[in-house]
């Protein structure tokens, strides 16, 4: 069903029907307008991410100063300094949609600015999953013996895979392999 401002509603097959012609008729946005909302949409998810991120970061800059950071095993030293970029990395990808945004300002790049920033977020993601993995397991290791240390990571692994892109995932394949290809109702439409 396509309904949209001042249209009504009439039964529509959405597969045949340009994402264009949709959000215009669904939502009465234009396609600079969807833009503009794609890339708001961004910025607040970046926003909740990075505060994630930011505090693994404040708490990890805050470890090496501690006394009992002069007693853990080589592996854990190592460890740390992996999290340690894995969460600056992190940063930089979540952060940089800001950076390209203001490099690109006013030159009429709008369309590539929501596809980058999409990207980095996505890249930024996934590289923050790898932070909190091996923070787990860099405390797991400490408090723990290795063995439980590796099983309590891979759970977490697993749990944020599972819920960070397995279930967009399916739940997008779904959408997509039913045949049905509405649109009617995404935030990132």
């Amino acid at each position: 069903m396509l309904c949209g401002p001042g249209n009504g509603c009439e039964m529509v097959d959405t597969t045949q029907v340009s994402h264009s012609d949709w959000n215009e008729a669904a939502r009465g946005e234009t396609d600079l307008q969807r833009l503009d909302r794609n890339f708001a949409e961004i910025l607040q998810e970046l926003r909740v991410a990075q505060t994630g991120v930011q505090i693994l970061f404040a708490f990890l800059l805050t470890l090496a100063f501690t006394e009992r950071f002069t007693q853990i095993s080589a592996f854990q030293t190592n460890l740390y300094l992996v999290t340690m970029l894995l969460t600056a990395a992190a940063t930089g990808l979540l952060i940089a949609p800001v950076g390209y945004h203001r490099m690109t300002f006013r030159q009429k790049m709008r369309p590539q600015l929501v596809t980058v920033a999409n990207r980095l977020a996505l890249g930024g993601l996934g590289v923050l999953m790898l932070a909190m993995t091996s923070s787990i397991l860099f405390i797991a290791d400490v408090v723990l013996a290795r063995g439980p240390a590796l099983v309590i990571a891979g759970v977490a692994a697993l749990w944020f895979l599972v819920f960070w892109f397995g279930l967009p995932a399916f739940d997008r394949a779904r959408h997509h392999g039913n045949g049905n290809g509405d649109q009617s109702g995404g935030a990132d439409e």
